[in-house]
């Protein structure tokens, strides 16, 4: 696959199942076929793509443990669909992917949610050094509903009608999203422990977060006050930032994403999540570097139940 390329010579490369199967295989084994059921041992290769481990006498494909096993959807409509879906910069719903592609909303639906699965492996940075964290809150605005849906008592950091997402930002730009059952320091604590470099500086909004400083230089920016942020040189006349614009600006995005869907129900809040942070994390990748990160992804995660 070329370093760069458009849509249209995409489309040429990956014309027909042997061109992509052709085109993964070289991707993922380059010269040498691995078994993914021993990597020891020796391969055979047979018909239609297909090949056999000699030590477990199990046959295979390219396919095998990817998204793309045991589906009916031919290869190059999985294609299709990835590199669109992998470009877009505010995603594709699966009725769109059912008309453009002619099959039904459900199918289009499971293989968008096992792209999802695949984009997890973005969402999962260790962060050092200056981190910035901050909750976010999905769903509509309760001024915005109808007003027999209106929730009661749903103002400030109260989500009885939405879900909460807890962000952290490294300032090279690196984000980790997950969505927490509760915004208190018990919930949010052990993500911060599990990605946050003990020792790193947190920037944080104000709210309490526990123990946080006991592990971390914590200063936060306090918003009630109408303070957003403070620059100044330190000792060593570095420039010093005391703000969390980068998590707060990352969360807007998150929000414009979030629209280009009819409706995402909370069970599957963290796939969409997951898919906000891969194309955040790859914004400044060429259109084939992030098809190419994306096709690197498959072979993690389990994809029984990704649809």
């Amino acid at each position: 696959m070329k370093k760069s390329m458009n849509f249209l010579e995409f489309i040429q490369i990956v014309k027909d199942e042997n061109a992509c199967y052709d085109l993964y295989e070289q991707w993922k084994w380059g010269d040498k076929v691995v078994s993914p059921f021993d990597p020891t041992s020796k391969v055979y290769k047979c018909k239609n793509h297909k090949y056999k481990c000699k030590n477990t006498n199990r046959y295979f494909t390219v396919k095998t443990g990817t998204c793309f096993a045991n589906s009916k959807i031919p290869f190059t409509k999985w294609f299709y669909v990835m590199w669109l879906f992998a470009q877009g910069k505010r995603g594709i719903s699966s009725y769109q992917v059912s008309r453009d592609i002619d099959v039904s909303q459900k199918t289009a639906w499971r293989m968008l949610h096992k792209i999802r699965k695949a984009m997890t492996g973005e969402n999962d940075y260790y962060l050092e050094g200056e981190v910035e964290i901050d909750e976010s809150f999905a769903g509509g605005k309760n001024a915005n509903r109808h007003k027999d849906k209106k929730v009661e008592r749903c103002q400030g950091r109260s989500f009885k009608d939405k879900v909460p997402v807890f962000g952290l930002i490294g300032r090279n730009g690196d984000l980790v999203a997950k969505v927490v059952s509760g915004t208190g320091s018990s919930k949010l604590l052990p993500i911060i422990r599990k990605y946050v470099e003990e020792g790193s500086t947190i920037y944080t909004d104000g709210w309490d977060y526990g123990e946080v400083s006991e592990m971390y230089n914590q200063i936060s920016v306090d918003h009630g006050r109408k303070y957003y942020g403070i620059t100044y040189y330190n000792d060593n006349k570095e420039t010093v930032m005391i703000t969390t614009n980068t998590i707060e600006n990352a969360w807007s995005v998150f929000k414009r994403i979030y629209a280009t869907y009819y409706h995402i129900s909370k069970k599957y809040m963290q796939r969409y999540v997951d898919e906000f942070v891969f194309r955040f994390n790859t914004r400044k990748l060429s259109d084939s570097d992030r098809f190419r990160l994306l096709l690197q992804y498959l072979d993690i995660g389990d994809y029984r139940y990704a649809g």
